[in-house]
């Protein structure tokens, strides 16, 4: 199997605290894989890592989008996105004053190719750009079950809402890897069997995903493969139930 992301021996160090040691694993393309652990146990950290938000201390991070690879540890966030790797929070991070259907269009960003100049100027080539972006939004709304929402603002809608819209706005960069920390927090019994459903349309339109969860009838229900963290350790993997 192609080897999507390969973490080798990835440590962080927070002062006198490490929050990872030694941690290696690899995702193949087209899993979903669970990263689970107590808390504290250094996934979220891990993500941080991955996403450009944290500079690992040592170790590698390596990710392969259509056919060539990068070495990512240390790179910034806006490089990370452009390669193909989105993400969404712990803690939903929308543009709570701005409509549905603008946080979507904000997570395009990293693939448009009109310049400041062409924007004041609203050439044909900006107009066209801006026109195909919208369309791509609302067709992402619709792919996460909002569609028709697009002009209510973001903070107006219900927990479970902002949680898609926020999955909504990292699939309209387009990645080949989608990191999802703790989508299910917070959810009821439907909506998180909607939630595994969605993963898996998202999966099955060609997007590798690796996922923080507590929820194990979450994990369960959608792992290929579960990575497991204790104290910043790799501490097991392999399928969820031997795990």
């Amino acid at each position: 199997m192609t080897a999507v992301l390969k973490i080798d021996k990835l440590t962080k160090n927070f002062g006198g605290l490490q929050a990872l040691q030694d941690i290696s694993f690899t995702i193949n393309q087209h899993e979903i894989v669970g990263l689970i652990g107590p808390n504290g146990a250094g996934k979220t950290t891990l993500f941080n890592c991955v996403a450009g938000i944290e500079k690992p201390t040592s170790g590698e991070i390596r990710f392969t989008n259509g056919g060539t690879n990068h070495s990512i540890a240390g790179k910034k966030p806006e490089k990370v996105t452009s390669l193909g790797i989105a993400r969404t929070f712990q803690n939903i991070r929308l543009f709570d004053n701005l409509t549905v259907l603008d946080n979507v269009k904000i997570g395009r960003h990293c693939r448009t190719h009109a310049t400041f100049f062409g924007a004041v100027i609203r050439t044909k080539g900006q107009q066209a750009e801006e026109k195909a972006i919208t369309q791509s939004a609302n067709e992402y709304l619709e792919f996460v079950g909002l569609k028709g929402r697009g002009e209510e603002i973001a903070s107006s809608m219900s927990y479970g809402d902002q949680r898609r819209l926020e999955i909504a706005r990292a699939l309209a960069s387009a990645p080949s890897l989608l990191m999802l920390d703790e989508p299910a927090a917070g959810m009821n019994p439907q909506e998180s069997r909607d939630l595994m459903d969605l993963i898996f349309r998202i999966r099955n339109k060609g997007v590798t995903v690796l996922l923080i969860e507590h929820d194990m009838k979450v994990v369960m229900g959608i792992c290929q493969r579960v990575v497991v963290l204790n104290y910043g350790m790799w501490l097991a993997e392999g399928e969820p139930k031997a795990v």
